[in-house]
């Protein structure tokens, strides 16, 4: 599977953590950093990273920052992304088995190396269930084309 991953600087501190991990799972990485710990915009990152996923130049991405809120929030601003911010093996499971996340968001102040270990290693292995999620999902998708109805042609993803 091809995983990007995007970090902002409070994010620097585990991105050597996560590379190792998908490295270790054998998955083909597109780092878009940040390389070091000085001070970017959450952002930019987040909206590299969720372009990525929108026009198939990756399947499935991992953002840290702080939180796991902020590059969340940017990420999914952009069409086709569904970021969800995980905090325990549940989040990490649940948001791909009803959700299809397609972008796992985590927080570099809270979470611990094992932990995040594990909620890697759930999150990419873990199928969407389909079903009445899949009738759920496509809701979203729904909601996303109704508001580039609204966009001027210029800002749409």
């Amino acid at each position: 599977m091809r995983v990007a991953l995007g970090n902002d600087h409070r994010g620097y501190p585990i991105r050597g953590k996560v590379l190792e991990v998908l490295e270790r799972l054998g998955h083909d990485i597109v780092d878009v950093g940040t390389f070091s710990s000085e001070p970017v915009d959450y952002p930019d990152i987040a909206e590299r990273v969720g372009r990525m996923i929108s026009n198939g130049e990756a399947d499935r991405a991992i953002l840290i920052c702080g939180t796991g809120l902020g590059m969340c929030i940017s990420a999914n601003k952009v069409a086709g992304v569904r970021a969800a911010p995980c905090h325990d093996d549940l989040t990490a499971e649940m948001s791909r088995r009803h959700n299809d996340a397609n972008v796992l968001c985590l927080s570099a102040d809270t979470l611990g190396e094992r932990l995040i270990d594990r909620m890697i290693e759930i999150w990419l292995s873990t199928p969407f269930e389909g079903g009445r999620h899949a009738r759920r999902v496509g809701k979203i998708s729904l909601i996303e084309e109704e508001a580039k109805k609204w966009l001027p042609d210029n800002c749409q993803s």
